[in-house]
């Protein structure tokens, strides 16, 4: 059997099989954005890590190493953020092929300070090695958050309304442009920079984690076709969601237009928006919802709702079920 057939989280599910009977107390291991492990009393660790592969998660010509740098810490912090927790510092590990410019890897950190600094997240520690061919990039980042309050992907209950903090489909529309090679119109600039500068949602997800009606939270990297089901999945419920509920931008909606992009797809499939999805108790929603706008002056968005039933996905369009099938990002695919 090849990795290709079972796919990332196939692998994934098979070593969480092998490891989960080694867990201690309330630990939380393989499965979720973070592992969670006891530091105190009052407090747990969040633990993270994210490997970026050159010509798999960026292309070097098509991104300057500050935006590199900051994008390599903001990918861990969004799961910081996904727990609703806060950074304490991270460890970055990354290999090098002998022809890269010290000016390069100069610029590649200042991006990664910059992010640093924004969210007082230091960095630690790490290692370095010779690459034969591409750049290899590690992150780990530590995080902490109250005792017993991260926010995990099994919380799920019947009756929540399932939201988002922000418009989905722009980084793919971003990887797009960058593919197809269009000429950077303002629409055009706007969507790279989502795909290249993904913001990590500390602040809404530390705010979000302070409401018991938020029960399962996580961001949005592989789309939220993937990533939804990962919280069906672990919380045994069912889902439906509306594509006309899908917040998408306008520098999207032109593009997608002009360019004859299907929006449903990149907007349902697209990984790496990095904005934070979650379930919020219907009862509570528009409470969350006033708040969340008073504090940070969005909206935030619901897009569907959790069911009972085995762990499915399905589409509505108004009141009309649609047979919708967008895809699911794998790795390991051909």
């Amino acid at each position: 059997m090849k990795i290709n057939e079972i796919g990332e989280f196939g692998f994934i599910e098979r070593l969480k099989l092998c490891f989960d009977n080694l867990l201690q107390g309330n630990q939380v291991g393989i499965g979720d954005d973070c592992a969670v492990l006891s530091a105190n009393e009052e407090e747990d660790w969040l633990v993270t890590t994210d490997m970026l592969m050159e010509e798999v998660h960026f292309l070097r010509q098509s991104i300057t190493p500050e935006q590199l740098g900051y994008k390599s810490l903001a990918v861990s912090l969004s799961d910081i953020a996904a727990m609703g927790g806060t950074p304490l510092g991270s460890f970055l590990s990354i290999a090098i092929p002998v022809d890269v410019d010290v000016e390069y890897l100069d610029a590649f950190m200042k991006g990664y300070h910059h992010l640093s600094e924004k969210y007082h997240t230091p960095l630690l520690g790490g290692d370095t090695t010779k690459s034969l061919k591409h750049i290899a990039i590690n992150v780990c980042v530590i995080g902490r958050c109250s005792k017993g309050k991260a926010r995990k992907r099994n919380m799920a209950k019947v009756g929540d309304i399932v939201c988002v903090t922000g418009c989905l489909g722009d980084s793919a529309g971003g990887l797009k442009v960058l593919l197809e090679e269009l000429p950077f119109t303002k629409e055009h600039e706007e969507l790279v920079l989502k795909h290249h500068l993904p913001e990590p949602r500390l602040d809404e997800g530390h705010f979000l984690a302070g409401f018991e009606a938020v029960h399962a939270l996580m961001d949005i990297s592989d789309g939220i076709a993937s990533d939804l089901v990962h919280i069906l999945k672990s919380s045994g419920k069912s889902a439906v969601i509306n594509v006309d509920a899908l917040p998408l931008s306008e520098a999207l909606k032109k593009t997608a237009e002009l360019q004859k992009w299907k929006t449903l797809d990149l907007a349902a499939s697209g990984g790496e928006d990095y904005e934070l999805l979650m379930t919020v108790d219907r009862r509570a929603l528009e409470l969350v919802q006033q708040h969340f706008a008073e504090h940070f002056g969005k909206p935030l968005y619901p897009i569907g709702e959790i069911t009972e039933g085995e762990a499915r996905l399905t589409w509505r369009k108004g009141f009309r079920m649609i047979d919708f099938h967008p895809s699911v990002f794998n790795h390991f695919k051909k």
